[in-house]
């Protein structure tokens, strides 16, 4: 089939590459020639294992277009996917959906046949509708059918979860454009037997209820770590219990940070609106909210009461800045609460990353990136693991830092509490 990709960020992009790796030829658009440049010269904007060596392969074999032009894109196309961002509205629960229909009012000029037009991007309940009335206001309705197709990719595992899907969902009453998506679909959906079709505002609720609930069982686990913390026992037990539960499930029950990222911090804000919108109080949503923003505040106080407020001049190490590992994304991490927070205590950062170098931080003083791990511990005061890549995890502190007294605060829990009081190490944790 031939594909429209309008977008290339991490979903767009990512849909893209992995769609023309099973034999569709994908026009990926995006109005930033920059961005276009680049992935025509065989690299990728953003941290995904994986994802250039399969971008290049499609690349050489003429899958994969990347290009500006939209009309072009378009006309080529069986099926458009609409995979812009849907960011929180400045001072505002909802989210932001004026890329979505600046695409949408561009669309309506170049459809001139049937065409699939879906929302990958994550949108409010009846987001679909409004899309269906522009698209059919001049036209027929049997020239577009417009779907939703939520996207469920973690950063980091990406590739896998669009090969190996736990379920895809399409939101449809078009038995046609059903029909279409599924045979596009059933090279891996044939592996699970997962398509699930259902209605379009019941699929863009679908990812918003997914998300929250998500994020629900993150908040949750943290506040029960602060509880572990106050009794005496460890957050990896309760962890464990609770997840050997069939009806709760392992994943997503590891106390640490806040949640951050893309998709958790806006989803839960923007289902909020939608409650408020439609006259329903979603107050456990609130709640998970409100849970995490006290999370970033808790650990830094936290850090200040370990160090008993002797921050000044303090050499403060961070082991990862992200909000989570295997990606470079910076959106809604801890490290952006915790450091300026920090750097007006007086205390002297340094960081380093695998990902790399955090335009974050550039215009914050006494902030240091540090190319490798080594010298981002040498001499270090307190070191805190704030994302459990894997290089962080079978370190030999004491070669590192090269000091006698230094302090670990381990945020993810990477570390065994009794073999760091072996090593003789000043080792926190978190829920322990």
């Amino acid at each position: 089939m031939k594909l429209c990709m309008i977008g290339t960020g991490y979903v767009g992009l990512v849909s893209g590459v992995c769609f023309s790796d099973l034999g569709n030829t994908v026009y990926c658009v995006d109005k930033d020639k920059k961005k276009i440049d680049l992935l025509n010269s065989g690299h990728i904007p953003i941290y995904e294992p994986g994802l250039e060596e399969i971008l290049k392969r499609n690349f050489k074999q003429k899958r994969l277009v990347f290009t500006s032009d939209l009309k072009f894109a378009v006309h080529q196309a069986d099926i458009i996917f609409i995979c812009v961002g849907t960011p929180t509205k400045k001072n505002s629960n909802s989210a932001n959906l004026k890329y979505i229909f600046q695409v949408v009012n561009q669309l309506k000029k170049y459809i001139n046949k049937y065409k699939i037009v879906i929302t990958k991007s994550t949108v409010p309940v009846s987001t679909g509708d409004k899309i269906e009335n522009i698209l059919i206001k001049q036209k027929q309705k049997k020239i577009v059918d417009v779907v939703s197709n939520p996207e469920f990719l973690r950063e980091g595992e990406a590739i896998r979860d669009f090969n190996y899907p736990d379920r895809v969902v399409i939101g449809t009453d078009s038995v046609r454009a059903n029909k279409i998506i599924k045979s596009l679909y059933l090279p891996i959906v044939k592996k699970n037997n997962r398509y699930f079709n259902t209605s379009r505002r019941a699929a863009e609720l679908i990812k918003y209820a997914s998300n929250a609930f998500l994020a629900t069982k993150i908040s949750y686990i943290n506040e029960i770590a602060n509880l572990c913390e106050k009794v005496g026992v460890d957050i990896k037990d309760i962890s464990f219990g609770m997840g050997t539960d069939q009806r709760i499930g392992e994943r997503f029950l590891r106390a640490g940070p806040a949640y951050g990222g893309s998709c958790f911090p806006k989803d839960t804000r923007a289902l909020i609106n939608t409650g408020t919108l439609f006259k329903t109080n979603l107050s456990i949503i609130k709640s998970v909210v409100k849970s995490n923003e006290n999370r970033k505040l808790l650990l830094t106080n936290r850090i200040k009461r370990i160090l008993k407020n002797k921050i000044k001049n303090k050499v403060i190490t961070f082991l990862g800045v992200t909000f989570k590992p295997n990606t470079d994304d910076m959106r809604e991490a801890s490290s952006l609460f915790m450091i300026p927070k920090l750097i007006k205590l007086k205390a002297k950062i340094r960081y380093f990353d695998p990902s790399g170098k955090k335009k974050e931080f550039n215009n914050l003083k006494h902030v240091e990136f540090c190319n490798n791990i080594s010298s981002a511990c040498h001499k270090s005061d307190f070191i805190i693991i704030h994302t459990e890549w894997n290089e962080f995890k079978l370190l030999n502190f004491k070669n590192l830092v090269k000091k006698k007294n230094f302090v670990i605060f381990d945020m993810r829990n990477v570390y065994s509490p009794l073999k760091m009081k072996n090593l003789k190490i000043k080792y926190f944790a978190v829920g322990r």
